[in-house]
């Protein structure tokens, strides 16, 4: 017997170390031939990272797993719930209105978000099943969650600079029917509403053993905890500021004259689903998805920081600021075996997101100093629509004959569109504006209907065309001893198309094309050393890259560009990109990593241990434009990134089980960057030696869980901490950045469990922690004061407080 065989039979009745953050390895579904990554037994969790079902142990890279049922056990609802749990990990979790922001291994120059969060990220692959989406689908009936840390560029066809994470569902059981219904009702603190969500899962066999259905349906209503209490009665005539500079919000009378209010706006409502239909013969399986889920909210979950007088859990903004998030999948995902030699796998796939926004607007004006502030009753808001769509396929073959070399290759072809629409409007101001004892007005013509308060509008189109083929081959020079290397040849282009108009000052809508492409290589090297059967070193050497593309921001018209060639003033306000504006190139990363991972003590004690070190060249940064600092991507700099990841579990007696794991970061300029960072008062380089901001520089986490037999059944208690410090909200803290306060986070549990239902109690953030997980804007823009108006421009994301519920789960 081989030495991998023997490892396989030990690991039977061996629980083997998952490399994550607390979760306790939970054995995958075992269904039938559709589990994919179903356990062997045991607490084993079968991945397929590799392109191959392996247990952790087996695996010569940087994997972390967490099982479905931990998902449940730990409240990991989505993406933003995993970081706490996920060592390398940084999610900055922004509430409803966005995705929620992940960092891998630091990987990030861009400022933290209180408003948006990340809707879209390069740097990470974000897949559901085989199909690369970056949305934060809810992980119900998921079998596994697999995070791999570095570039995954030459193993996975989506170009992965700092990592992948893998959503991966349960399959459909051809030979059983079965079901599940899950509820959870829960109180929240200093929120008003009661909380609850559910799902229902059921799979169903339509030809025993040939054809099976399988659909996962929930709702969640989780309540808000900030309050809207400073909104506007009636915009253009109430006054948005009724007192004074040091008391901008006015008196409890003037309040009530001009406010309204909004109770627990940031609540999240999500309806989702995914249904599978499968196919199965003894050669080929097919599985035809379908995923929908619908998320809205009417505010940010952040706070004003108290510049303008607000309360702790208060938003300071004039405006509710409703959004609404869709995320749709449909997917074609075919495996065959050939010969017994080579699985090949097709994947073709349809994917979208929508999202419609409503934001205050005014403090952008009033930062831009274009003189609103004049009219008593100023305020702004945005409207802005945006959807992105995407065509993928992937062609993958993977061998599966027996000898000392084996390989996986594939072509991968993705072709996105995004289609955007934004407006920003002034309530009000061009009735005032037009007296010339108030302003002096130069409008273009004397609109008469409500559209006149209609300031800047613009819309973007881009396509982004990215082709890649990529392969790695393995030499298995004796059954403890391999290596690989890989390749991967990559093309994009891009393109875009904009305009833009202020209705105001200008009746002509401006539009201008751009575009960008570009080709390279990536490779790696990777070599794993079996020790022992309970011992196992590996390093690698890879290369990952971003592509580049173009920059979602109307461009400039060509009278513009005239003038700026030529030295010239622009005519009223002008918000645009210039060509050199319009596109940005790809970043590129070098990453050496060693680690180790070990079981002692007859499986008692697991540990992993890894070092690594990234060079990153070519940053993607956060930029601005000449004209009207509008956000955009643009190429500088150079840095580092190197770290050590550690995680433990260890098992003393039956029942009893103690995990924990900690990662140190440390991420900062190795080339400066003139101009990056923007202020109030204008641009401030960032210098070598600089932190990276939005990743933690010291995060870890402690949990104990115990089940104590009752009968035939069981009463499970468990314990979790977590901690996340040093979190730094601009390069270097700079130009009114900060660093974020660490905070620990507590939550346990106590379950009653039987073959058939799961009832139980559960706290979250148990001491109710007041802690703020990212901000917007900086704090030269904090509480300012133009002209005698104080701006409320900056605000602070606040985790979600203390939370107290009741759960229930039923098997059929």
């Amino acid at each position: 017997m081989t030495y991998r065989a023997k490892l396989k039979v030990g690991l039977l009745s061996a629980t083997i170390f998952t490399n994550v953050a607390l979760a306790m390895p939970a054995m995958a579904e075992d269904a039938a031939p559709a589990a994919e990554g179903s356990g062997g037994g045991g607490d084993v969790i079968i991945v397929s990272a590799t392109r191959r079902d392996t247990t952790i142990m087996e695996t010569p890279i940087n994997i972390s797993a967490l099982g479905g049922k931990d998902l449940q056990d730990l409240h990991v609802d989505d993406m933003r719930n995993l970081g706490a749990f996920t060592p390398g990990v940084t999610i900055l979790d922004t509430g409803p209105r966005g995705a929620g922001t992940i960092v891998m291994r630091g990987l990030s120059a861009d400022d933290t978000s209180a408003t948006g969060g990340d809707n879209s990220n390069s740097a990470v692959g974000m897949y559901l099943g085989e199909v690369p989406m970056y949305y934060d689908f809810k992980l119900i009936d998921i079998n596994r969650v697999e995070t791999l840390l570095g570039p995954q560029g030459t193993l996975y066809g989506l170009g992965t600079l700092a990592g992948a994470m893998r959503n991966m569902p349960n399959r459909p059981d051809a030979t059983q029917f079965s079901g599940e219904v899950h509820g959870q009702v829960f109180d929240m603190a200093h929120s008003k509403d009661t909380g609850y969500n559910g799902y229902g899962v059921v799979n169903i066999p339509l030809m025993k053993d040939h054809i099976a259905f399988r659909s996962a349906t929930g709702y969640y209503f989780t309540p808000g905890y900030i309050d809207y209490n400073y909104l506007l009665q009636d915009p253009g005539v109430s006054l948005p500021q009724p007192g004074d500079a040091s008391n901008p919000l006015g008196t409890a009378e003037q309040q009530a004259a001009n406010f309204k209010s909004r109770s627990d706006a940031n609540f999240e409502r999500t309806f989702t689903t995914r249904n599978q239909l499968a196919f199965y013969t003894d050669d080929l399986k097919a599985y035809v998805t379908y995923a929908h889920q619908r998320t809205h909210t009417d505010g940010q979950s952040s706070t004003g920081g108290g510049y303008s007088g607000e309360g702790k859990y208060e938003a300071p903004w004039r405006y509710l600021e409703p959004a609404t998030r869709t995320g749709d999948m449909l997917s074609l995902e075919i495996e065959g075996n050939v010969h017994d030699a080579v699985n090949v796998v097709f994947v073709s796939a349809y994917t979208q997101r929508k999202t419609k926004y409503q934001a205050d607007n005014t403090d952008l004006l009033l930062d831009l100093d274009y003189g609103y502030e004049a009219f008593p009753a100023f305020s702004s808001y945005n409207k802005s629509a945006q959807k992105e769509y995407e065509f993928t396929n992937e062609l993958r073959l993977v061998s599966t004959f027996e000898g000392p070399l084996s390989f996986v290759a594939g072509a991968f072809w993705n072709r996105q569109h995004y289609k955007s629409n934004y407006d920003e409007y002034v309530p009000g101001f061009p009735e005032w504006a037009n007296d010339p004892d108030n302003w002096d007005t130069a409008f273009v013509t004397d609109h008469s209907n409500p559209e006149y308060a209609h300031e800047y509008s613009s819309f973007v189109r881009s396509t982004n065309d990215e082709k890649g083929l990529y392969g790695e081959a393995t030499v298995h020079f004796t059954d403890d001893l391999q290596l690989t290397g890989g390749l991967r040849y990559y093309k994009y282009n891009a393109w875009v198309n904009g305009g833009s108009y202020l209705p105001l000052w200008d009746d002509t809508y401006a539009t201008r094309s751009g575009s960008t492409g570009k080709d390279g290589l990536v490779y790696k090297i990777n070599a794993s050393w079996n020790i022992s059967p309970e011992f196992m070193v590996y390093g690698t050497w890879s290369t990952g890259y971003r592509i580049g593309g173009v920059n979602r921001t109307a461009p400039c018209s060509q009278d513009v560009i005239d003038k700026y060639n030529a030295g010239l003033p622009q005519d009223g306000q002008t918000l645009c990109a210039l060509p050199n504006e319009l596109s940005y190139g790809p970043d590129k990363t070098k990453n050496a990593e060693i680690g180790m991972r070990g079981q002692f003590l007859d499986n008692k004690l697991n540990f992993s241990i890894s070092a690594f070190h990234i060079d990153w060249d070519g940053i993607q940064l956060a930029g601005q434009t000449y004209y009207g600092a509008i956000g955009i991507t643009v190429n500088g700099g150079k840095a580092v990134s190197k770290g050590i990841d550690a995680s433990f579990e260890a098992r003393p007696i039956p029942g009893l089980s103690i995990r924990g794991n900690y990662s140190y970061l440390d991420a900062h300029l190795t080339e400066g960057v003139a101009n990056l960072l923007s202020t109030h008062d204008g641009l401030v380089d960032a210098e070598v030696g600089d932190r990276l901001p939005g990743s933690a520089k010291n995060k870890g986490a402690i949990g104990v869980s115990y089940d104590l037999p009752v009968g035939d059944n069981s009463l499970a208690f468990g314990w979790t901490a977590t901690y996340t410090g040093n979190i730094l909200t601009r390069v270097g803290a700079r130009a009114g950045g900060e660093k974020l306060p660490d905070y620990w986070m507590h939550q346990a549990n106590i379950t009653y469990k039987t073959a058939m239902y799961d009832i139980g109690l559960y706290a979250t953030n148990i001491f109710d922690k007041y802690a703020v997980t990212g901000v917007s804007n900086d704090l030269t823009r904090a509480g300012i004061v133009n002209d005698g108006v104080v701006s409320r421009y900056y605000g602070r994301s606040v985790a979600q407080p203390r939370t107290i519920g009741l759960q229930g789960t039923m098997r059929f």
